[in-house]
C-alpha cells in the first residue's frame, strides 16, 4: 500500500488513505478539504519518489477539537507558594481521503490546442515580424556589433574600448530603447575617460 509524507502547518506525517490524525489547529475549517505540499511518496509500483510534482493527497478536516488536559503545578517549599496552571492543544482532526496522481488529459488537450492555436495566428505572428524590421533599421548608426544583445555587465567591459562615435550611438540607443542605468552608467563614464585623454 502507497503511503506519502505531507507538511501541515509546518510539521511533516507520514500517511495513508483513509487515515485520520490529530494536527494543530487548521484554518480551513470543519468539513472543507484541502491537499497539504507531498514532500515524499513511496511504496505501490512506483517505488519512491522525492517531491513528486504529479501526486496530490485529498485532505478532509473532520473537527476542530482540544486536546488532552495539561496540568502544570508551581511550588516552593517552606513559602506556601503555589500556582496551577493548566493547558489545552487547539488540534484539528484530518482524514486522507485519497493519494494519487492528477489527471493529465487537460495537459495532453491543450498540448493538442496549442498547435491549432499557433496555426490560427501564424497571420498575425508574420505581422510582427514585419512591424520588427523597421525597428531594426530603426538602430543607431555606429552601433557596436551586437549591442542589444550585450548584458549590463558586458558593456561595462567592453564599454572602455570602444571609440568616442560608438560610446554615443551606444548612449543614445540606451536613453531611447532600454533606459538600463548600469548600462548608461558605464557609457557614461566610458564617455569621461575619452574627454579627460
Amino acid at each position: 500500500m502507497s503511503y506519502a509524507i505531507i507538511s501541515v502547518g509546518g510539521k511533516q506525517y507520514r500517511v495513508q488513505e483513509g487515515q485520520r490524525l490529530l494536527v494543530d489547529r487548521l484554518a480551513h475549517g470543519e468539513g472543507n478539504t484541502f491537499t497539504p505540499p507531498v514532500l515524499l511518496l513511496g511504496g505501490g509500483d512506483g517505488g519512491t519518489q522525492i517531491a513528486p510534482q504529479d501526486v496530490t493527497v485529498t485532505v478532509r478536516v473532520l473537527a476542530d477539537v482540544k486536546g488532552e488536559k495539561i496540568r502544570i503545578g508551581k511550588y516552593r517549599p517552606k513559602n506556601g507558594y503555589r500556582k496551577h496552571t493548566g493547558f489545552r492543544a487547539s488540534l484539528s482532526q484530518i482524514q486522507i481521503e485519497s493519494i494519487g496522481t492528477t489527471k493529465r488529459a487537460p495537459a495532453a488537450a491543450k498540448q493538442e490546442e496549442a498547435p491549432a492555436q499557433a496555426a490560427a495566428s501564424e497571420i498575425p505572428v508574420t505581422e510582427e515580424r514585419a512591424s520588427e524590421e523597421p525597428v531594426a533599421e530603426e538602430r543607431v548608426k555606429g552601433m557596436p556589433s551586437g549591442y542589444e544583445e550585450l548584458t549590463v555587465a558586458a558593456i561595462k567591459e567592453q564599454a572602455p574600448d570602444w571609440n568616442r562615435p560608438m560610446l554615443e550611438a551606444a548612449l543614445e540607443y540606451e536613453q531611447a530603447h532600454a533606459q538600463r542605468k548600469g548600462a548608461v552608467a558605464a557609457i557614461e563614464a566610458a564617455l569621461a575617460e575619452k574627454e579627460d585623454s
